[in-house]
């Protein structure tokens, strides 16, 4: 299939597609592939070896980058550009929607590889908007009324503690960091903001709990639904090559970096664009959770 400039060719039966043609270092209209992103979700562009200012250009002109990570310092000489070192703890081997632990998560992601493993280090992506849709009807329409807590864990790109590449000093002080961003309550249910289709915006690595259920329902209906996004029929696993150039709709997607390579050099460069406070299909707006037997579990 074509469309104007790009050949696109689907990824899965549900979302993702792999998209030739130009070069990204050559595109001065975005609005192609902001339409195309919004259609599929995640967009897999190949051999494009974007340099760093390539990279930030790109992002620029997609919308507007965000600082590189609330709690982590960016490129030093490109601030919105978060650079994930394997061997230096950059790792996230836990499915996750990025930064929703603020009020206005990111709208997308753009990654770059700049080295990969010969094998593995795979990543994973979940279409929550079909996982939504495929729900059982009076499931979908009481997931629109619930909100959920969303908070930062300490090491949350770094694996678990046991797992990380972190020293001591690192994990202190991003633990410190970590406790100055207030938790958030978002809606279960999110509308997109550009198709106004519904998706769930419930994720494992920041989602606490369930807003005014008891402990029992918040842990096993969150899990139920962590299991459902996860079904193979609503996901797709990415093989990194050189040169490779990620998109993702982050409003409604999660992803997963598999850690199965071992001590093998794996380095990627992520941007993240600004997005708008996610708005549930009742009109509910994300906001701080200010009231300490709300945002505490």
């Amino acid at each position: 299939m074509s469309n104007q400039n790009w050949t696109v060719e689907p990824i899965t039966g549900a979302f993702g597609a792999e998209l030739s043609g130009p070069f990204l270092r050559g595109v001065t209209d975005p609005t192609e592939i902001h339409d195309l992103l919004a259609e599929h979700l995640v967009l897999v562009f190949r051999n494009q070896n974007l340099t760093h200012a390539e990279h930030s250009r790109l992002a620029h002109l997609m919308g507007e980058p965000t600082p590189a990570h609330p709690v982590v310092p960016g490129h030093p000489d490109y601030p919105e550009m978060l650079i994930l070192d394997a061997a230096a703890g950059g790792k996230n081997a836990m499915w996750h929607t990025d930064v929703t632990f603020i009020e206005n998560p990111p709208q997308m992601s753009i990654l770059v590889a700049d080295a990969v493993p010969p094998y593995g280090g795979d990543t994973l992506w979940s279409d929550t908007r079909t996982a939504y849709e495929k729900l059982n009807p009076a499931l979908r329409s009481a997931l629109t009324e619930m909100e959920a807590v969303h908070r930062i864990a300490p090491l949350a790109y770094w694996g678990e503690p046991f797992d990380t590449a972190l020293t001591r000093d690192d994990a202190d002080y991003l633990y410190e960091l970590s406790k100055k961003q207030p938790p958030i309550i978002h809606p279960v249910v999110r509308i997109h903001p550009k198709t106004g289709r519904p998706s769930l915006f419930v994720n494992p690595g920041f989602t606490s709990h369930l807003v005014g259920c008891s402990r029992i329902e918040s842990q096993n209906l969150l899990a139920l639904l962590y299991a459902h996004q996860t079904q193979p029929e609503f996901t797709l696993r990415h093989r990194w090559q050189l040169g490779d150039v990620l998109m993702w709709d982050n409003q409604a997607t999660m992803h997963y970096a598999t850690d199965d390579y071992v001590n093998v050099d794996r380095r990627m460069r992520r941007i993240t664009l600004r997005g708008t406070k996610p708005t549930s299909p009742t009109g509910v707006v994300s906001r701080v959770a200010t009231d300490p037997l709300i945002a505490v579990r």
